[in-house]
């Protein structure tokens, strides 16, 4: 089903407004010299490790121990992420270099 070209930019505008939105929104909420709020500042320190913890555990959920390659492409991957993480501090290089492995090794090495 085609879309008109006048919702396809309503659509394009409507995004764009709710993208613009959520940047400037703490801004209008917390403006320079304001303190923070001590929840929000719990939420900055707590949410990043909880969301990476859900990331890994929903990226694991489906891994079989039990049929071939018992789990081995996910765990070596993931220890790979794991080392580099801890000796780089760069979580660019951490997650892109562990995908690339994880897909190396899931497309040439466990086929």
């Amino acid at each position: 089903m085609p879309i008109s070209i006048g919702r396809s930019l309503c659509i394009i505008v409507v995004v764009s407004l709710a993208t613009f939105a959520t940047r400037v929104l703490p801004f209008l909420l917390f403006p320079k010299g304001k303190e923070i709020p001590p929840l929000i500042r719990y939420l900055g320190i707590a949410l990043p490790p909880a969301v990476i913890g859900m990331l890994v555990i929903y990226c694991l959920k489906a891994v079989n121990l039990l049929a071939y390659p018992h789990a081995a492409p996910e765990l070596f991957a993931a220890a790979v992420v794991i080392v580099l993480h801890v000796w780089k501090r760069n979580n660019l290089l951490s997650i892109g270099a562990g995908t690339v492995l994880y897909m190396v090794l899931i497309q040439t090495v466990f086929v």
